[in-house]
This record gives structure tokens, sequence and C-alpha cells, in this order.
């Protein structure tokens, strides 16, 4: 899978070479590519940025340079997402989605008050958001993005099975995990766990999942 990055802070994902995901690019499982739209930017001193028509506080990313940058990488294959709190909320579903349907996967970060909306008009496939609040920038949403899906390409993870029992995989949130030593600050490793007998285990996990998304996110069970 290609990833191609549309940012004004390329050194932000230089965190990417890190862990899983940058030993999944150096093993050409990935390829991650990060481009500079102040590069396309045709002013003479390469701005990207201007006041809105409509007025307010901050600045607007003008049109041209995003446009030309787009371009520049776009393929048949591109699907162009642009990072947003107005975007539909990024799901596991949604991303399982990307991971399977998209072969390559355009980001683009905006900044200040976003971007000229006929790039969105013109040029975005869709609109994702990571959560109900704003940043200074759509790097680290767009990280989060790239993170997600990369879990999903074969060979990044090295058991394919963490992406089938974990949280949201099912709608539920994961059983709690345990590991030596099996008594803690007084807190013991549940007895059921150690017990061998991995039937009793499985129903140990099962009703744990239930009663952790109860606890901590019961609006998930209103969805099921």
């Amino acid at each position: 899978m290609k990833i191609t990055i549309l940012t004004l802070f390329p050194k932000m994902f230089e965190a990417l070479n890190e862990s899983l995901i940058g030993r999944a690019i150096k093993n050409k499982l990935l390829e991650i590519e990060v481009v500079n739209f102040r590069d396309f930017s045709l002013n003479k001193h390469k701005k990207v940025d201007d006041y809105a028509f409509s007025g307010g506080a901050g600045m607007v990313l003008t049109p041209q340079p995003i446009y030309d940058a787009i371009q520049s990488v776009k393929t048949e294959d591109s699907y162009v997402v642009y990072m947003s709190p107005k975007g539909t909320p990024l799901t596991q579903n949604k991303v399982k989605q990307l991971s399977t349907d998209v072969k390559h996967l355009i980001i683009i970060c905006g900044h200040y008050e976003g971007i000229d909306e006929r790039i969105i008009s013109l040029c975005v496939n869709e609109q994702i958001s990571i959560g109900d609040f704003v940043l200074t920038g759509g790097e680290i949403p767009a990280m989060a993005l790239v993170d997600a899906v990369s879990r999903y390409v074969d060979g990044v993870l090295h058991n394919s099975e963490s992406t089938t029992d974990e949280s949201f995989s099912d709608g539920l949130l994961e059983y709690p995990q345990y590991t030596r030593p099996q008594e803690f600050m007084g807190l013991k490793v549940p007895d059921v766990l150690i017990s061998g007998n991995h039937k009793e285990i499985e129903k140990w996990k099962n009703e744990q999942k239930i009663l952790e998304t109860k606890k901590y996110r019961p609006d998930l069970l209103s969805k099921k």
C-alpha cells in the first residue's frame, strides 16, 4: 500500500520511521511519501495562505499549491482524504475499508483555519475526523490514520490475529490483559487465566469484553 501525505511540516512525519511502521517501510510492505505542498506555490515568496473572504480571525490555505501537489502524485488508484473536524468520525470499520479498498491513499493536512473549499469540491473523496475537537493542524490526525490503516497491511503486525481480537473488532472493547508477575502490589491475575482451561478462558474473555464496554463505552452497546 502507498500513502502520500501532503503537509507544510514534513519533519513531523519522521516519527513514522520508528517501531512497526518503520520496519514495514524498511521491508517495503508500506510506501509512505511525504510532500511539502509549499514547494508547489507559484508565489515568489512561497506563500500558501491568505485572508478569508468571509472575514474573521486566521488565515486560509490557498487552493493552487494543494491542487498542484495532488495532481503531481495522483493516479487512477488514488483516494484523497482531508483530515478535518467536519469529517465523519474515524472508526475501526473505516480503517478496515481503507486498508482493503484503497491502493494509494492521499492525506491532506490542513492548517490555520483550514483549506479553500474548492479543494474539497475538486479533489477530496472524503473528510475524516479523529474526534470532536480542534488541533493546530492535520498532521497528528494524519499520523493516527496512517498508523491505524497500516496495521491491516499484510506483514506489518507479527501476528495477523492481533487485528481480529482487539477493541472494536466485534463492536466491543477488549478484555483486560495480564502478564508476569502473577501478583503485583496485592493484585493477582484472575485464576482462570492460569488454569489452562481454554474453554473457560474464552468464556472469561467474552464476559469481560461486555463488562469493559459497559464500564467505559456503554454507548457502543446501544449500537449493537
